[in-house]
């Protein structure tokens, strides 16, 4: 009761993220020694925290389906900067990282975040209950994305790699623009009834009538720090890397692996507020966080790095290898035999983590 009435500046919640600031900007460009990797990893959970924390504040606000979609832009846009600032300080070899990176978010919320909402909304109840619609229509919209964007430049014959022409590349991005845009406005105006919570009949379930309301005023100081709990998750993330480079090619992993350990870090924050949803009964909105992060992933990194393309040197690599393409359309037909019912298992959701262990382990052995 004491946190409650106590000021909001002196909440762990509020200090957290201001802490991280710090030692990000303490740290940038530094080279750390072991102790300053662990105290960093330490602040970065605590940021992890922190935005979850902040990102259920707003999310009670502004209420269904806003508050996830909150949260999944937040994190993509920060995402989508670290990428651009990573391809051009990093050169040629960074000609992969958009593919590698959109692609592990791909696979870790439609497989990860989404498997995981399931075991945890159905281990009590047995079953987890969604909207079929809003969810089957979100599905279908990261699998088309994710067909123009990352599997199309596979096969295309205009170059000579795995990389879309100019023209190609445009055409990609726009169609991303605006089939993303359509979402948000089928989501959030048109049909916003298909992306809210559901009980056992089918009917929408409403909001905690019991809960305390949030003020306007709490909303945007939660939503002020959020932001700079995502930016503190992803700029620490980026210092880690170092450290996790190293570990990896001690264990004799692929460099690209890397960009698989740091999605899972960035999407903590997403993964952790699906969980807490999930084990409130509302599974809705942990499967609006993952589809629509997956969604945002790829509708606004990839316009992003297209733009970017035009001062960047290099090629821009974007098309799957065949062992990838393989995991992502298992991923898209278990998804839509998960969907279609508007109810899941324990078993459904361990279809995906198994589909999440195979991507992890053959990035790991390729």
């Amino acid at each position: 009761m004491a946190s409650r009435t106590s000021s909001p500046w002196l909440r762990w919640t509020t200090i957290a993220p201001v802490v991280a600031v710090v030692v990000l900007a303490v740290t940038w460009g530094r080279v750390l020694g072991t102790v300053p990797v662990i105290i960093v990893a330490v602040v970065l959970a605590a940021a992890v925290l922190a935005a979850v924390h902040h990102a259920e504040v707003v999310a009670h606000r502004v209420g269904e389906p806003f508050g996830s979609l909150v949260l999944a832009v937040a994190v993509t846009v920060i995402e989508v900067a670290l990428i651009v600032t990573l391809m051009i300080s990093g050169g040629p070899k960074t000609a992969s990282l958009a593919r590698d990176t959109v692609f592990a978010a791909v696979m870790i919320t439609c497989n990860g975040i989404l498997g995981l909402s399931l075991l945890v909304g159905a281990w009590r109840r047995k079953t987890a209950v969604f909207n079929a619609e809003g969810t089957g229509s979100a599905l279908a919209t990261v699998a088309t994305l994710a067909t123009l964007s990352l599997v199309l430049p596979t096969f295309t014959t205009s170059r000579s790699g795995p990389e879309f022409s100019p023209g190609q590349l445009a055409f990609a991005a726009i169609a991303s623009l605006i089939l993303y845009g359509l979402f948000v406005v089928t989501q959030t105006v048109r049909h916003r009834d298909f992306f809210l919570p559901i009980d056992d009949e089918g009917a929408v379930v409403e909001e905690d009538s019991h809960a305390k309301p949030t003020t306007t005023r709490t909303a945007l100081f939660s939503l002020g720090l959020l932001l700079v709990a995502l930016v503190a998750v992803v700029g620490l993330a980026k210092v880690e890397s170092p450290a996790i480079e190293a570990g990896v090619a001690a264990l004799g992993y692929p460099q690209s692996f890397v960009g698989v350990v740091i999605a899972l870090l960035v999407l903590l924050p997403e993964t952790l507020a699906a969980t807490n949803a999930a084990r409130r009964d509302r599974v809705q909105v942990s499967l609006n966080l993952a589809l629509g992060s997956a969604m945002a992933s790829i509708g606004l990194t990839i316009p992003a790095i297209a733009l970017a393309s035009i001062w960047l040197s290099g090629p821009l690599l974007l098309g799957l290898d065949a062992t990838q393409i393989v995991l992502l359309v298992i991923t898209v037909v278990v998804g839509a035999l998960t969907v279609v019912p508007g109810r899941a298992t324990r078993l459904q959701g361990g279809v995906h983590l198994a589909l999440l262990a195979a991507f992890v382990f053959l990035a790991a052995s390729p």
